[in-house]
């Protein structure tokens, strides 16, 4: 729950200009620039709130029927090609899966190659990447792009040259911690995490000196009991207690505040190290499963938001942190959204901590409901496993409400696009110990479909708590979403479809198969004053593995793919 003792009290809310990015003071300048300039898409999430919102409209709901293809880019690297695309300038950057195997620099008009980055990666890296051997995209700030890596490895890059500039290591790949998302620049620090939270790895957010790639600080996400909420753990049990921030962070430049999200907790088997009082009093190790809020200068916690105490479901508190300033109540609030893979979509007061309102978007029912008075989930005991106790039919499923595709937010709509599942799953658990760089998991979780489908792209409006259309698919763990001025939609899935939605109805304008499934989030950039849209295809090859007949049918839907689409209109 967020401990409102430990909450460093900041000003007043930042406004978010069309989602273009938040205030400048105390960001990267770079970064704010090509933040806020509606041509380009500079950041992963478009801004440092992620709100994937592109104010441009020159491709709008009237003329997206005549979306046609401006070029196509093969990627070289097969098997799940997640990367979301960077556009400054003239120039398009996108990485590709196997470490990342490729990072191209391309004409972002023409898909003319200007220069190739490729590494020299460990050929064992596959066993260490729980989720598959993704790259979800690079980094730009001050004439440099950033790229973690499946090697454990931060290196920066000259964004005019390729050239690698430094190289930092952040983790011992072989416990288990890959690197498959891309850092966060905050004035002159990148920030980075990275995942191991289903091999016992012990999670932390480090910071980097932009130009020397030296280390500047180092959180753990998980305490031991020489910290505090150290006592949140049996025994000795965090230090490998998971907590892992794999994937990307955001930031609010006004109360200089980085927001991340951590993974499950290890091992799966909660006996291990929670406690079993039905209410889980203090045992609830802290922080995994939650969202953190960080001092950007220092990686000091200010507050915490654990939305899954004691997780017993493998319900990482991963997704992104959508910031915008919403009215509610009367009043304009500071908000930080999150379609939590728990099956809750939180609303918080990212100044304070506090969670306003925290609704099921998806079929749940570990929960009751999520109370806002006591900060914390009223759960079904039935659905909680234990040592002597399986549990049935339990929603959502390990793959979560949401899992890592993005969500987007428009301010002119002011809905949330959200590519959910709808799948769950029964659970038991057994004996295991930590071995390193293996799986720690101790639980069996056989997969049940939905009733009547598995995924559905949810338009939600955080204000009023509640569905406002819904286009639901045979398969779960579809792609992410992009809003736009024009009001559009932009969503792709595992069939390949690549579709442009009304904004405001969901009613389908384009559509377009590509020969693979989606899972990376389309993006929206203009060059000359002609407005592009991207994204990045080759359907997801680990996760199925975890989701039984399902996961076949997935796999089944389209074969490996990875290539980048761009389009426009004449």
């Amino acid at each position: 729950m967020a401990r409102l003792s430990n909450v460093f009290l900041a000003g007043a809310a930042v406004a978010l200009a069309l989602g273009a990015g938040l205030g400048s003071a105390g960001a990267n300048d770079s970064v704010i620039k090509a933040g806020s300039d509606p041509n380009e898409w500079a950041l992963y999430g478009k801004d440092y709130g992620n709100t994937r919102f592109s104010p441009l409209k020159h491709i709008n709901k009237d003329n997206v029927g005549n979306l046609k293809l401006a070029y196509a880019f093969q990627l070289g690297s097969l098997r799940s090609n997640e990367s979301t695309p960077l556009v400054i300038g003239d120039t398009m950057y996108v990485s590709t899966s196997w470490g990342p195997k490729y990072v191209y620099a391309l004409d972002a008009a023409t898909g003319a190659r200007k220069w190739t980055y490729e590494p020299d990666m460990p050929d064992d890296t596959l066993q260490f990447a729980c989720c598959d051997v993704n790259s979800r995209g690079v980094t730009y700030a001050d004439g440099k792009l950033f790229v973690g890596r499946l090697d454990g490895k931060l290196v920066a890059l000259d964004a005019k040259t390729g050239k690698e500039l430094w190289k930092a290591d952040v983790v011992d790949y072989t416990q288990g911690s890959v690197i498959t998302s891309p850092p966060l620049v905050v004035k002159d620090k990148v920030i980075t995490g990275f995942g191991g939270g289903e091999y016992g790895a012990r999670g932390s957010l480090q910071a980097y000196d932009m130009n020397t790639g030296k280390q500047v600080w180092k959180t753990y996400t998980v305490p031991t009991k020489d910290q505090p909420n150290g006592d949140t753990w049996k025994g000795d049990t965090a230090e490998h207690g998971g907590g892992a921030a794999w994937l990307v962070g955001s930031y609010d430049p006004k109360t200089n505040t980085v927001f991340w999200g951590t993974s499950n907790p290890g091992p799966w088997n909660t006996a291990v190290r929670s406690s079993g009082d039905g209410n889980f009093g203090k045992l609830t190790n802290l922080y995994t499963a939650s969202t953190l809020a960080l001092d950007a200068d220092t990686g000091a916690i200010k507050w915490w938001v654990q939305g899954t105490p004691a997780d017993a479901w493998d319900y990482d508190g991963v997704n992104e942190l959508v910031l915008a300033d919403l009215k509610m109540d009367g009043k304009t609030l500071p908000a930080m959204m999150k379609a939590d893979r728990n099956g809750f979509f939180f609303v918080t007061d990212r100044e304070t901590g506090k969670v306003v309102s925290a609704e099921k978007y998806v079929p749940t029912n570990w929960a009751d409901k999520w109370d806002v008075n006591t900060q914390r989930a009223v759960e079904v005991a039935d659905k909680r496993p234990s040592p002597n106790h399986p549990a049935k039919g339990i929603c959502p499923n390990l793959i979560g409400g949401k899992n890592w595709q993005p969500m987007s937010y428009s301010p002119d709509t002011g809905l949330v696009y959200i590519p959910s599942n709808n799948v769950c799953m029964d659970w038991s658990v057994g004996d295991v110990s930590y071995k390193r760089g293996v799986f720690y998991l101790g639980a069996e979780f056989p997969t049940h479909e939905g009733d009547g489908y598995n995924g559905e792209l949810i338009a939600w409006d955080p204000v009023k708590h509640e569905k406002v259309w819904g286009l639901k698919s045979d398969l779960p763990f579809n792609g992410g979403t992009l809003a736009t001025g024009g009001d559009l939609v932009f969503w792709g899935d595992l069939h390949g479809d690549f579709r442009a939605l009304d904004a405001k109805s969901g009613k389908e304008l384009f559509k377009k198969n590509l020969g693979s499934g989606i899972g990376a989030g389309p993006i929206t950039y203009s060059v000359n004053g002609k407005q592009y849209v991207a994204v990045v295809v080759g359907r997801t090859a680990s996760i199925p593995a975890f989701l039984g007949d399902l996961g076949k049918k997935m796999t089944a839907a389209t074969p490996e793919g990875g290539a980048l689409f761009v389009f426009t209109v004449d």
